[in-house]
């Protein structure tokens, strides 16, 4: 007995150190597959996939094996790369320096810089054009909404609101004070559901006393004769930060007339798990802010009473499903980890104790990708595809792609399709690559697809088109 509990131990103990040697042979010789996988997680939100956006392919620290190694190992703080010597081992630096070479002398050097508006593109299931809305060039889009008679209010960052009536672009006056830090600015617009009775709109805006000292904001005001009236601020978003980064906010009401809007950490992650502030949270209010008695932590000391979910990082896309009564939202991670989920009530979506992301610089923000009591996205993004916002194929206009979420990507340039079987992200579509940052899309009630693209500071309509049989 005793000789075979003996052969036991070293049968397991040979096994362990087998498996051990393996793994650390795989730290040690990088494969192509292992490199690439790397690439994609560190490097390619930054300088593309397959580095077509290596910066016009220009070596400013020496393009030898030595050279690259060293930037990648010890980063280039004065253009705001960061150092990977803390997460890649030295044969990993070399292999990926090695790889980065090799790949950027293959980039064609005809790679277009722009995307071409005037050409038909083809997307697996049909083709399609660009018919663009306005003829003016906006500063950065932002929110989409359109009016009971077709119209289409349009916000800029900068902190205009425009209405655009059959292509003609007029500035709305009666804004409130928006302060411009970073993310911040003028960003999502709303309208009421009964609007062609009571004329309410509402806004989302970066709000404060000092630069140094914003909040994310929510008006509502009456839109009449090309003025907003009687605007009151029914959202204070505390507290304030200096923090220029994740305002949120997007908007949207649901069928019983609830508004649902977004919050991002700002850049302080303990924010998210914290019930007594706004930050890191989707939220729930009537429409003139006052909170629902039945909203999960109005009993909650101190809790914050609008707060509907939390955990979150920086939701950009929000999206009601008017058939089942679902909420859908993407969300920010870092690199790597961007994330589609099911809002549900109370629940804690898990940033920063449960992330699939890591660090700008490549560390760890958590070794734990999930726990009990947290939410798991329905999908994440690796690499990060940065979110901008979110809308669903509903109509009949887009063959194939009923029942698809859109999102835009403002890392890569493009407009994401996700594919969706029963709640189920099966399969993408990469649409409209190199048409510059996508920070809106939304579907308008006329069935059509409407994208809002920061580059060319325009909007436009994605109109199908006939195909003949050869």
């Amino acid at each position: 007995m005793q000789s075979n509990k003996l052969k036991l131990i070293a049968a397991v103990v040979f096994i362990f150190f087998i498996s051990y040697s393996f793994v650390t042979d795989e730290k040690q010789t990088p494969t192509p597959e292992s490199t690439r996988a790397l690439y994609l997680q560190h490097c390619a939100s930054c300088h593309g996939q397959n580095l077509e956006r290596f910066a016009a392919r220009q070596w400013v620290f020496g393009n030898s094996l030595n050279e690259v190694s060293s930037t990648i190992k010890n980063g280039r703080p004065s253009i705001g790369m960061p150092d990977y010597g803390k997460v890649m081992t030295d044969d990993q630096i070399k292999a990926m320096a090695n790889y980065m070479i090799t790949e950027v002398a293959k980039v064609p050097d005809n790679v277009p810089s722009s995307f071409n508006v005037s050409d038909t593109i083809k997307s697996n299931n049909f083709s399609f054009i660009l018919e663009e809305i306005i003829g003016e060039n906006l500063n950065i889009p932002w929110g989409l909404a359109f009016l009971p008679n077709g119209d289409i209010l349009v916000t800029e960052k900068s902190g205009k609101l425009y209405q655009v009536s059959k292509g003609v672009m007029t500035k709305i006056e009666g804004l409130p004070a928006i302060t411009v830090k970073g993310q911040g600015g003028l960003m999502d617009i709303a309208i009421h559901p009964k609007f062609k009775t009571n004329h309410l709109i509402y806004i989302s805006y970066a709000d404060g006393n000092s630069p140094t000292s914003v909040n994310t904001s929510i008006a509502r005001a009456e839109l009449k004769n090309g003025k907003l009236i009687n605007l009151e601020r029914i959202i204070h978003a505390l507290p304030n930060s200096n923090s220029g980064v994740h305002f949120g906010c997007r908007m949207i009401f649901d069928k019983n007339g609830y508004l649902f809007f977004s919050i991002g950490e700002r850049g302080t992650k303990e924010n998210a798990q914290d019930l007594t502030n706004y930050c890191g949270k989707i939220h729930r209010v009537f429409d003139d802010g006052r909170i629902p008695d039945d909203n999960p932590f109005t009993k909650t000391p101190n809790a914050i009473g609008s707060i509907w979910s939390y955990g979150h990082r920086n939701p950009q896309g929000l999206w009601y499903d008017k058939k089942t009564g679902l909420i859908w939202e993407n969300e920010h991670a870092p690199k790597g980890g961007d994330e589609l989920n099911i809002i549900k009530k109370g629940v804690n979506y898990g940033w920063p104790e449960i992330t699939f992301g890591i660090n700008y610089d490549g560390t760890i923000l958590s070794p734990d990708t999930a726990k009990a009591g947290m939410e798991q996205p329905v999908f994440y993004w690796i690499p990060s595809i940065a979110p901008s916002s979110l809308t669903r194929v509903t109509g009949s206009v887009y063959k194939g792609w009923d029942g698809d979420f859109l999102s835009g990507s403002l890392s890569y340039e493009y407009l994401e399709r996700s594919i969706m079987k029963n709640n189920k992200v099966v399969g993408s579509e990469k649409l409209l690559q190199k048409i510059g940052r996508v920070r809106n899309v939304i579907e308008g009630p006329d069935g059509y697809i409407y994208v809002a693209v920061e580059k060319s500071g325009k909007i436009y309509k994605l109109v199908p088109v006939k195909t003949t049989a050869p």
